[in-house]
């Protein structure tokens, strides 16, 4: 059975790790995908490759999701190719951990215009193009938004801020039939961890794992699984809300 047949969904920032498997999963459940990417086009294409190869339909498009033009082409692209859209999921993400000795008014700025006001801009675009019957919008938040972790207060509040647009946008767009919710993963085995210092084998993974109750740092396909619950019928009553989808890693 797919759960999201014909339906149009952007997923930015998926060329790799949670976007890359919500892409696929969408694209596995009948939706039709707009697989945005920064910089890593090989990596997007190879997307696209994987769910056209296993008969689904995917485009990928380059752009600065902090960029106002940026995010008006990837939507004019998207109506392009489709003529529509039912799903926004806003993946795309500048991690920003450092001590606060280090936090810099450029990286304050990159974080917030990549994890604040690019989901804001593409929310705006993405109104444009939901039907009247209307849409479905996922905020990949992240589980520091409940837990702050050292060296990661700016990412947190990055994180903090998207939930509470969630919250206040459920309010908002609830009387269009448009929900909105948050999705809160716990640590994701994903190239940004790895980045961010949070290696296979590494003392930071020790402890993540240790602190999550069912032993083991989550996968991209953990995440999708909600996504694809959430973009659903399935979830048709559902607005407004943060899930935690963490293992059980509910403390620091």
């Amino acid at each position: 059975m797919s759960k999201l047949k014909n339906k149009v969904a952007v997923v930015t920032g998926a060329a790799k790790g949670i976007g890359a498997g919500i892409a696929k999963a969408f694209a596995k459940e009948g939706a039709k995908v707009v697989v945005h990417y920064a910089s890593s086009k090989v990596e997007a294409e190879k997307v696209v490759k994987v769910i056209t190869d296993n008969g689904g339909t995917a485009i990928s498009v380059q752009g600065d999701i902090s960029k106002e033009a940026d995010v008006n082409r990837l939507f004019e692209e998207t109506k392009k190719a489709f003529g529509t859209l039912d799903i926004l999921v806003n993946n795309a993400v500048a991690q920003g951990f450092a001590p606060i000795e280090q936090v810099s008014t450029e990286i304050f700025q990159n974080a917030f215009n990549v994890n604040v006001l690019g989901p804001i801009l593409s929310i705006q675009e993405a109104l444009k193009l939901f039907s009247n019957n209307g849409g479905n919008i996922i905020n990949i938040s992240s589980g520091a938004s409940k837990m702050p972790l050292p060296m990661a207060s700016l990412y947190s509040a990055t994180k903090a801020a998207l939930d509470a647009i969630t919250i206040a946008l459920s309010k908002e767009l609830g009387a269009k039939n448009i929900r909105i919710n948050s999705i809160l993963p716990g640590a994701t085995d994903t190239e940004g961890a790895s980045s961010a210092g949070v290696t296979k084998g590494s003392e930071y993974e020790k402890m993540f794992i240790e602190k999550t109750p069912l032993g083991r740092r989550g996968q991209p396909e953990d995440i999708a699984k909600a996504a694809v619950f959430l973009a659903s019928d399935d979830a048709a009553w559902i607005t407004g809300e943060q899930i935690s989808v963490s293992g059980g890693m509910y403390g620091f």
